[in-house]
């Protein structure tokens, strides 16, 4: 029994390839959806080009675009270090590594993300800032006084906002992600180790070279995924005064009071970065499965 296809963003059926449907299941199974997104894309853009209100909101707004696309790039490659890291520690022999791993994991998964944006952002970085000062006082105690000198007075409110917002989504977006690479290194058969350990690799060795790379191959569409979802978690740090797309939408609305013309370009900006990224990651996932063929 033949069973009725199903069309995603990327899989709309072409004339002439294949036997022909009828009618009736193609337009059933079109993604209407898809084409509702685009016109309401298009209907928007038509407004930003023909309605002066909604072109000078589009145009104060587009600025905090470099910023958005920058804390997302530079936070994700952060928090790829720190969840691979955290990952490999959660299926750790070592009892210390394993553990503070868990505890890592499990208290950001347990935090709503806007409560560890404010905690890392004023009493985290602060501490950390502290300390680095305590450490230049030491070394200038010990006659390495230009090193000392530079780390003592690193001052509290030199450390801008940006820098921040960076370490905040890095550090919550680890533990996220320390769970896919946890997932993703337990999916490989034990044999994988057991064969590689057999031709005389150490632990380090077979994780290295044999687990990691297949691991990482298997979780790339979730790590995309996930990527999608930072760029939109990132409107939290508008939180903190960070001059991305959604705190200039916010002064926008609340200088000009056009409420409508300001949220309404900041969804379809958003929007549109999501469904670009998520197109690529489709197209991505398609590709890897037919090279896995």
């Amino acid at each position: 029994m033949e069973t009725e296809p199903t069309y995603s963003v990327i899989d709309i059926p072409i004339i002439g390839e294949g036997k022909p449907e009828p009618l009736q299941n193609r337009l059933r199974t079109f993604p209407w959806w898809f084409v509702a997104l685009l016109i309401t894309l298009a209907l928007t853009f038509f407004l930003v080009l023909t309605t002066q209100n909604y072109r000078e909101a589009f145009t104060f707004i587009a600025v905090g675009l470099g910023v958005t696309t920058s804390i997302s790039l530079i936070s994700y490659s952060f928090a790829l270090v720190i969840g691979l890291i955290a990952g490999m520690g959660r299926i750790s022999r070592n009892v210390l590594y394993r553990n503070v791993s868990t505890y890592y994991v499990e208290v950001v998964r347990g935090v709503p993300m806007l409560v560890l944006i404010f905690y890392i952002a004023f009493v985290f970085v602060p501490d950390i800032i502290g300390g680095v000062n305590q450490f230049g006082f030491f070394l200038e105690e010990l006659s390495n006084g230009q090193i000392g000198s530079a780390l003592a007075q690193i001052e509290n409110q030199s450390f801008s906002t940006y820098w921040r917002a960076v370490i905040a989504l890095s550090i919550t977006y680890g533990a996220f992600l320390a769970e896919i690479f946890r997932a993703g290194i337990e999916s490989i058969e034990r044999g994988q180790m057991e064969a590689a350990r057999s031709l005389g690799m150490s632990y380090r060795q077979a994780m290295r070279y044999v687990i990691l790379p297949q691991a990482i191959r298997n979780v790339l569409p979730a790590l995309g995924n996930d990527f999608i979802a930072m760029v939109k978690d990132s409107s939290l740090v508008s939180v903190l005064a960070v001059r991305d797309i959604t705190q200039i939408a916010r002064l926008f609305a609340g200088r000009s009071f056009r409420f409508r013309e300001a949220y309404t370009i900041l969804v379809v900006l958003y929007l549109t970065i999501t469904i670009i990224l998520s197109l690529s990651v489709r197209i991505f996932e398609r590709r890897m499965s037919r090279e896995s063929r």
